[in-house]
Order: structure tokens, then sequence, then C-alpha cells
């Protein structure tokens, strides 16, 4: 039988000390990074994306990703813009027309005829969370 956790055993120690937040803020940075060029996402859309930081720090986190301190928030948005790019890459495997979706209008019921950018572009960090939730309903087989 595998190992299994209880509701009296405590978070091993090991692994919380594997997550070094700012080594995750660097390569998260860094893959955001990467994503906004194939997205083609202007300064404005990468500020709104990542939670509207002031434009100093934003350039601040892209010139030393190794020294940026984000906060939870932004971490939570990296986190979704990375699920979603990478349900894309699975689910359109030319990563022309995968980097495209994103701009395209969509008659999903989360989009209601826009694009899933500008649902994403909302504000909230909820509105990555939907079209995160959507593209892993339809990799799990259903359009959900």
């Amino acid at each position: 039988m595998g190992f299994m956790l209880t509701a009296r055993e405590p978070f091993p120690a090991f692994a919380a000390a594997a997550i070094d937040p700012h080594r995750l803020a660097a390569a998260g940075l860094r893959a955001f990074a990467r994503i906004a060029q194939a997205w083609q996402l202007s300064v404005d859309e990468q500020l709104n994306l990542l939670g509207q930081p002031p434009r100093s720090t934003f350039f601040a986190w892209r010139k030393h990703p190794d020294r940026a301190q984000l906060p939870r928030d932004t971490l939570e948005r990296l986190s979704c813009l990375l699920g979603i790019y990478k349900a894309l890459q699975i689910l359109l495997p030319d990563p022309a027309a995968a980097d495209a979706w994103v701009r395209k209008p969509n008659t999903a019921a989360p989009f209601g005829g826009r694009s899933a950018l500008a649902h994403m572009l909302g504000g909230n960090v909820a509105d990555l969370y939907v079209v995160r939730r959507y593209l892993d309903g339809v990799r799990g087989g259903g359009w959900s």
C-alpha cells in the first residue's frame, strides 16, 4: 500500500522545504515573458493579467526575475496562466493555433462570444480560474 496522510499526521516537512518562493517566482516570471510574447500581449495586458503591479515594479521583475518578491496574488495568477498555456499546448498541438486561441471569439458558455483573453482581462484572479477550469474540463473530455 502507498504512503498516505491522515488527519493526525502533520504536513511532511520535506514538501514545504522543497518550495522556494523566490525560485518559483523567477521561473514563473520567465515563463510568463515567453507566454506574453507568444500571445502578443501588450504591456497593459501583461500588467492586467498580473494584477496591475506598478509599471516600475513590472519592469524590475522583467529585468531581474531572480530578485522578484511576488505577492501571493501574483503567484496565483502566474499559476493560472501557466496552466492555461500548458492546456492549450496539449489541446492544440500546433503552437500557432494554441497561441492564437486566446484572442479568437469563443461561443462556449464562459465566454459568451468574447475571446478567452477578453475574459481573462476582467482583472480578477477568478477570471483566470474560469478559463483554466474550462480548458481543464475540455482536456478531461468534456466541454465544461
